[in-house]
């Protein structure tokens, strides 16, 4: 198979470009040759951002400053003749290197399975059927769908065009949208903003309708040309990690101050050079938490893995930390509180209600009149109103004898072509014997669609839409197989109608007809003068599970809004019974939110839960009014429309199934299964991700500081040993070994914390808090002078007897104190021990260490340490149990507010 290179596609008529690609123009490729072609041309995606490769990840672990000066004192130890402590602290370094490496390895190899994850996707046409693939899988001739809010997939000739513009700013810089045509173009020599027949991968449609066949993929596309315009720049710092490194760049000179005076005081009171230094250099290393801004990281990538299980894919690392803010969710009605499976559950014709049964989009089900099955033949005006909505239809019905029936497109165009099929009319049939002669795509502002087609009675144009608006431009009606005046009582009862279906919590669309001359131009014009047949009522059920979530939100301070295009009834009907309207609540329409200007919707935004009939403009009022009363918004949405206010909003939510490409791009998070219960989870796990942030801060913070004052406090307390000799509590290694197990392992595994059981039973936390407020500070070195008092104690019981023995006592019950540390930190939000097994791991595994540092003779001569008998292990464990209370009745007195259930 080899195909044509053309360079002048444009030049072209869509019929020579079918044959030149080898594609037929109705049916597109099929699934046998769309494979091969894969094969030959390769994914259509552009190169991804070089990433950083494993040895760059594993050099960057001995970048900092701190590493070096660790490798200056090891080759200083070494030259001075101290071979076991160099050797000590080399192995030290690249054990934390090798930990550093392997925990960033995994988090960015997590990162970029979950960007695949985010893979944008496209409508094709394929052995005649209306399929969706994975962008990556397009090939050149494929038949593309391509309607508004859809970003083109590829480089392609439009065949067909209904009102299509695309943007293109991307490409040509050219703000106004283009207007697409599907007429060939004479000129061989166009620019690109001149190719209108012609679509670009990257742009977006951003009105219309239109079918394109692809004649480039990947680095063949115009865009290709350029790719490194679409190279994405460095992955983004989050605040908190820029809060943190900021707070790590003032300890460090704090703790740089502290290591001169202990250092000083080593000098003053006799110690050794070499030793003075190497401690001095360990000290700085325990107690600047150099590894924060990393841990945070790996925090947040778990955190993401976690949220991806739970159906919610975040795009920017920062949402993470926001989402955890999320005072208020403003949220779409359709698919998201509801199934978004459309069933139509009641037809009014001629002036009654039909009942129809059935559930899904299996097409099986009768038609009652007051519970007695009709007629067919008995009522034209059903059979018309059944045609009108599957020839007005861009879905598609398909059955799958694994999966059964299932649509292809809007769930509510799926739901009249299933009612139509209860019937036996099928869309293939019923277009066959009438094709279609043009359309007028649906549009949000618009609130109808059109399309013209060729009957048996000659030309006709059918509409569906909002019955407000067909009804604002229909001048008769279907009545007993005639056409009848629309008179005003006529008028009024069809609106009688509309409002006993909507106060059911049912979705209704009015259908109509007219003639149309033979020679019609298709536009706007063409539908006046139009006959009504009825009024389709459907519903869409309210998702089980979202109820709860909602009394979630209320309990966690989340205000939930819910914004529709639907009606009032409708939304009003489907809030109460998800009891999403507290008492006193209001529901406005799109209607009522235009006689308010800013300020007074400012003032009123807190009490209306509901608002109906919106448009974008109104989306993005709503959310900047909330946003202007300090609130942090998250913004749900599916269709282009919703794009302004998603990139508004503090979190910006797309839906995974239902949303088009321009509201992916826009958003910060993507909602895989489209389902509101998904997006408390996604706030729920925010909160837990930024408490185990807050935890092994608190842990690290307190065990550093702990470290520190164990030195300081010792020489200013004039410890000697029994020889009468200056004595430091700690030797060099023991700290640097300290700082591995301590700061290691359990510093990770508090990342891999479940969620506080309580954590959505608190208000949000507001963004402008501080990570380091005066009395977390107060609290932390509280917990660490009575850890180090603790150790002291313990260190002076050993010191009656040996050098060696305080030492190892002091490191010993550092160790201890620190493994106990951990479970006081995580019973602030209420882990039980038995919560996480990675932390039980975690810290049997700093316990073995320690106790093969202490017990094995080869390592008693690296680390300078002794056996303890049973009664030293009682005093380490005595001192544990006083700590533990002294530092339960610290953390009570210090007790967080937001750790308050509100």
């Amino acid at each position: 198979m080899e195909l044509k290179n053309v360079n002048t596609w444009w030049t072209q008529s869509p019929e020579d470009n079918a044959g030149t690609l080898q594609t037929d123009l109705h049916k597109g490729l099929s699934g046998e040759e769309a494979e091969k072609r894969l094969q030959k041309f390769g994914p259509n995606q552009l190169p991804e951002q070089k990433r950083v490769s494993p040895l760059t990840l594993l050099i960057n672990q001995f970048s900092s400053f701190i590493v070096w000066t660790l490798i200056a004192a090891a080759f200083i130890a070494g030259f001075l003749g101290e071979w076991v402590d160099a050797t000590a602290i080399g192995v030290i370094v690249v054990l934390n290197g090798l930990l550093g490496f392997f925990q960033e390895f995994r988090a960015d190899k997590s990162l970029a399975a979950l960007r695949k994850m985010a893979t944008l996707s496209s409508k094709v046409i394929r052995n005649g059927e209306l399929q969706t693939i994975p962008s990556e899988k397009i090939v050149p001739g494929d038949l593309v769908l391509i309607e508004a809010g859809d970003r083109i997939p590829a480089d392609g000739r439009i065949t067909q065009s209904i009102e299509l513009s695309t943007q293109e700013a991307a490409l040509t810089g050219e703000s106004m949208p283009i207007h697409k045509i599907a007429d060939a173009l004479e000129k061989p020599d166009l620019s690109v903003g001149d190719k209108k027949n012609m679509g670009f991968l990257g742009t977006v449609a951003v009105s219309g309708k239109g079918y394109m066949i692809v004649t480039e993929t990947g680095l063949q596309t115009e865009l290709g040309k350029i790719a490194s315009l679409l190279q994405g720049g460095r992955e983004e710092q989050t605040p908190l990690q820029i809060r943190l490194e900021e707070l790590g760049h003032r300890l460090v000179w704090i703790c740089l101050g502290v290591v001169a005076l202990v250092f000083a005081l080593g000098f003053f009171r006799g110690q050794p050079l070499v030793e003075n230094l190497l401690i001095s250099i360990s000290l700085a290393v325990a107690a600047i938490p150099e590894g924060l801004p990393a841990i945070v990281t790996i925090a947040l990538s778990i955190g993401v893995r976690k949220m991806a299980k739970r159906n919610a894919l975040v795009r920017r690392l920062p949402s993470v930390e926001t989402l955890g803010c999320t005072s208020v969710i403003c949220t779409d009605k359709t698919g998201t509180l509801t199934q978004n499976e459309m069933m139509v559950r009641s037809i009014w014709v001629n002036g009654s209600f039909v009942d129809v049964m059935g559930v899904g989009y299996n097409p099986e089900g009768d038609f009652k009149v007051k519970d007695a099955k009709i007629n067919f033949q008995d009522n034209p005006e059903l059979i018309m109103a059944l045609k009108i909505g599957t020839l007005c239809n861009s879905a598609e019905l398909h059955q799958n004898l694994e999966k059964g029936w299932s649509i292809a497109g809007d769930p509510t165009e799926g739901a009249l072509l299933t009612v139509a099929g209860k019937a036996q009319l099928f869309k293939q049939d019923l277009e066959q014997k009438n094709p279609i002669l043009g359309e007028i795509p649906f549009d949000s502002e618009r609130k109808r669609m059109s399309m013209a087609r060729k009957t048996p009675e000659g030309a006709m144009l059918f509409i569906k839409g909002a019955t407000d608006i067909i009804l604002a431009h229909a001048e008769s009606i279907l009545l007993n197989g005639k056409v009848e005046p629309l008179t005003d009582e006529r008028k009024k009862s069809i609106l009688d109608a509309n409002a006993s279906l909507a106060s059911q919590a049912l979705r209704v669309l009015a259908v109509g007809y007219r003639p149309l001359p033979q020679e019609v131009k298709i536009d706007q014009s063409m539908e006046d003068k139009l006959i009504l047949v009825g009024l389709i009522a459907m519903m869409d059920p309210p998702r089980p599970e979202v109820k709860k979530s909602i009394e979630t939100c209320r309990n966690a301070g989340i205000t939930t809004v819910m914004i529709t295009g639907d009606h009032k009834e409708t939304a009003v009907a489907v809030a109460k019974e998800l009891n999403l309207m507290k008492e006193g609540a209001l529901a406005v329409t799109g209607a009522e939110l235009e006689q308010m200007d800013d300020q007074h919707l400012k003032d009123n935004v807190r009490n209306i839960a509901i608002y109906a009939r919106t448009s974008a403009a109104h989306k993005l009022r709503i959310v900047r009014a909330w946003k202007s009363l300090g609130e942090v918004v998250a913004m749900t949405g599916d269709g282009v429309n919703d794009a302004p206010a998603i990139k508004e909003a503090d979190i910006g939510v797309a839906m995974g199934i239902t949303g088009t490409d321009v509201t992916k791009e826009a958003s910060d998070m993507v909602i895989l299964d489209d389902n509101f219960a998904s997006i408390v989870n996604a706030v729920e796990e925010g909160r837990g991700i930024y408490d185990n942030i807050i935890k092994f801060v608190n842990y690290l913070m307190s065990s550093n500081i702990a470290e520190l004052l164990v030195i300081f406090m010792g020489m200013l307390l004039g410890f000697r040993d029994p020889l009468g000799n200056p004595f430091v509590s700690l030797s060099a290694i023991q700290l640097l070994w300290l700082n591995l197990v301590t700061d290691g392992f359990p510093a990770i595994a508090l990342g891999l914390d479940p969620v506080d059981p309580t954590a959505m039973n608190r208000p949000p936390r507001k963004s402008s808090d501080s990570i380091f407020p005066l009395r977390f500070a107060v609290q932390l070195f509280l917990t660490g002078f009575v850890i180090a008092a603790g150790t002291l104690a313990a260190c002076h019981f050993g010191l009656s007897q040996s050098a060696e023995l305080a030492q190892t006592m002091a490191f010993t019950t550092l160790v201890v104190l620190e493994i106990v540390r951990v479970q006081m930190v995580r019973s602030q939000y209420h882990m039980s021990i038995f919560s996480n097994p990675y932390i039980i791991l975690a810290l049997a595994s700093s316990l073995l260490l320690h106790l093969l540092v202490v017990y094995t003779p080869f390592l008693q001569t690296i680390f300078g340490t002794v056996p303890l008998n049973l009664t030293e292990w009682g005093v380490i464990l005595t001192v544990a149990i006083v700590v533990w209370v002294i530092s339960t009745v610290i953390n009570f007195l210090f007790k967080k507010p937001q750790l308050q259930k509100s």
